[in-house]
């Protein structure tokens, strides 16, 4: 006989065990999501920077490799690149030098060079095409250096607190309206080093005990620029690394200056990094 009085239902004993196991559930689910988020903000930030590094990597070295180009390889050095003083961005070329120091602001870096262009359509680092020459000179080789049949050009580095907003720039110092142009941003911090030759316009060998140096000179004394080793820090925004970073270790310890290591210490924030590094040999300044 059934008692009409009895209650159907849940206990509070069970009731407090489904709430356990639900929570449970729900926590797991919880840090699967989180987990999966950070797994994928780590791999968008990195897959940025490695983009980033490929791609500063290819403008660095295809822009050095015009270094010193001449339309007719019979033509001197000297003669293609004579001595040219120094301007508001660049210290003053040496005679035949074609990579020259840059002038810039605290914190900025960068590099001059100077190159002949192929013909008048070629386009500069601006994106708008070289200055035009009085008469059709670019039309036809020429044996004889003027002014306005080499452009100078100048690559810099402009730094930002937040680290993923350093930009690499250019500009066409020969242009008509020269002004910066940003290539790519991502950049926390660049490094360069030049190989010095043995000081004769004529001797292309590379110097055999210290040759890299961090600043050119300006005198043919001290040796033209034959070789340029660069190294590029990549940063993602902030908030994207969990832990150390070995990349950031390693560039506070050997690469960074003084005021530069205070820089990406104060704003590194737990960001992604990514380093690239290269050799470019000026091949038009080489055998």
């Amino acid at each position: 006989m059934t008692d009409k009085n009895m209650q159907n239902g849940l206990s509070m004993v069970e009731l407090l065990v489904a709430l356990a196991l639900s929570s449970i559930l729900i926590l797991g689910v919880t840090q699967i999501y989180i987990d999966n988020k950070r797994s994928y903000s780590f791999q968008v930030s990195q897959g940025h920077n490695q983009e980033n590094s490929r791609y500063a990597e290819y403008l660095i070295s295809g822009w050095l490799n015009k270094a010193g180009y001449r339309r007719t390889p019979e033509q001197l050095v000297e003669d293609a690149f004579p001595a040219l003083s120094a301007s508001a961005d660049c210290e003053a070329f040496a005679r035949g030098a074609v990579v020259a120091a840059f002038k810039g602001s605290t914190g900025e870096k960068g590099l001059c060079f100077r190159y002949q262009p192929v013909n008048q359509t070629e386009q500069d680092c601006q994106g708008n095409t070289v200055k035009a020459v009085s008469g059709t000179r670019l039309n036809i080789p020429f044996m004889q250096s003027a002014k306005d049949e080499v452009v100078v050009s100048v690559l810099k580095f402009v730094p930002d607190n937040e680290l993923h907003r350093g930009s690499l720039q250019c500009k066409n110092l020969t242009a008509t309206t020269p002004a910066f142009v940003e290539l790519i941003d991502g950049i926390a911090d660049v490094h360069l080093e030049y190989a010095l030759g043995e000081g004769d316009l004529f001797e292309k060998r590379i110097k055999e005990t210290s040759p890299w140096v961090v600043t050119p000179p300006t005198a043919l004394s001290g040796g033209l620029v034959r070789a340029v080793r660069y190294s590029v820090l990549l940063a993602s925004a902030a908030n994207r690394r969990d832990g150390d970073t070995a990349i950031l270790d390693s560039w506070i310890d050997d690469v960074a200056s003084t005021a530069d290591k205070t820089r990406i210490e104060n704003n590194d924030r737990r960001r992604i990094y990514q380093q690239v590094s290269s050799v470019i040999s000026l091949r038009n300044m080489m055998p």
